[in-house]
């Protein structure tokens, strides 16, 4: 195996099992490793520390093992079991629901894969070239330890770093799609789209999050903006609230959006769905309302962008307050890494300072349990949520 070597005091983070390793902490790299090989990473003095899929960018090494180990099909099939026992423990999966995630990265201890099951459908993606060359041994392990799952979709065509030398195809790696799925959340049907879709078909970070917004939804009028696939339209009508307004720039998440109330409530006259532009939609549009979701796509993908993020993150929540009766609740959510919790709080908290309304915070929300965070990973940590009483 190819060794990498530390500079001096650069094995610090890896002691407190922060799973990179950056290229400027490199000394030396004793062979000539490809992108996507394992490479075993030691301090200055050679003393051992952790196993890694190397890669070439700033990110130089995503760690796989502390422990020095053989890293076989039988160590990526028990990493795969591990994490399907726990989210059984959460009681995610049964007759209510039959939709979770799987394999979230670096909280699972696999950097670089998510895996989101969809009834007897495992989609796969990987954002790493070392996962990318497993994919078909992970696969095995999925068919292998999770007994309701038949087929596993792989997905990386855009999610693989641009400069890799490989050209990933998207496609079944384990039997096809025989039938149309619905993904069961809660006792709601939602489609998923995993082939054309965004990411692996649904958000499935937001179950919890959606969950609590049926709650507050008795007999209220909504608007849920960037609604994708509606999830929270369906469950704010599940809630009794008395009008759903859903708002996508896209035509394709609107008729997805379309058939999810469908398939849940059908010809139900208390939902209405608009093709627009978020602010544009908000600004030609007087009509207040008593619950507001917003849940944009990231704003920032990268550092480079936090500033002109954090100026889209108030100026977006801004013209909620603008548009929400006295006594509102609104839920404004970031998915942006880079953002962190408090950058967020801290725009969300100007554009109420703008408004002048008395604001006051009744939850702060995160990700699911299937979406866990690695406490030596806080970057992992990249869905924020706070849900607001506006007087």
């Amino acid at each position: 195996m190819i060794t990498i070597i530390l500079k001096p005091k650069k094995e610090e983070s890896l002691q407190r099992f922060h799973p990179w390793v950056f290229s400027g902490a490199i000394q030396r790299i004793e062979g000539s490793p490809t992108e996507g090989e394992l490479v075993e990473v030691l301090d200055f003095n050679r003393n051992f520390l952790a196993i890694g899929h190397f890669q070439i960018g700033s990110i130089a090494v995503r760690v796989i093992s502390f422990v020095n180990q053989t890293i076989d099909d039988q160590f990526f099939a028990e990493k795969i079991d591990n994490a399907y026992q726990i989210r059984k423990t959460f009681g995610l999966i049964g007759s209510q629901n039959n939709t979770y995630r799987l394999i979230h990265g670096e909280g699972d201890s696999l950097p670089g894969l998510i895996i989101d099951v969809y009834d007897d459908t495992a989609v796969m993606q990987a954002h790493s070239v070392g996962m990318h060359e497993i994919r078909q041994t992970l696969a095995n392990a999925i068919v292998a330890k999770i007994p309701e799952v038949k087929n596993v979709y792989y997905k990386s065509e855009t999610t693989l770093p641009f400069k890799a030398p490989v050209t990933p195809e998207d496609g079944y790696l384990i039997g096809s799609q025989s039938n149309e799925i619905n993904a069961l959340e809660n006792g709601l049907q939602f489609k998923v789209d995993w082939l054309k879709g965004q990411k692996t078909g649904f958000f499935v970070d937001q179950r919890e999050n959606r969950s609590l917004l049926e709650r507050y939804s008795a007999g209220k009028s909504v608007l849920n903006m960037f609604c994708y696939t509606g999830g929270f339209s369906v469950y704010a009508l599940r809630g009794g609230a008395n009008l759903v307004h859903s708002v996508d720039s896209s035509a394709k998440a609107i008729d997805l959006t379309d058939k999810n109330v469908q398939l849940n409530f059908p010809n139900d006259t208390r939902h209405q769905s608009f093709a627009e532009d978020a602010f544009k939609y908000m600004n030609a549009n007087e009509q207040k309302y008593d619950l507001i979701v917003l849940d944009p796509p990231a704003f920032a993908k990268h550092r480079e962008a936090l500033r002109n993020a954090l100026k889209g993150y108030k100026r977006l929540n801004a013209k909620a307050f603008e548009q929400i009766k006295p006594g509102g609740i609104l839920f404004t959510f970031s998915c942006s890494q880079v953002v962190t919790k408090d950058q967020f709080r801290l725009a969300v908290f100007s554009a109420a300072a703008e408004s002048k309304r008395n604001v006051r915070i009744l939850h702060q929300l995160s990700q699911p349990a299937d979406h866990p965070i690695n406490i030596y990973h806080p970057e992992g940590e990249y869905l924020k949520g706070l849900v607001l009483w506006v007087e």
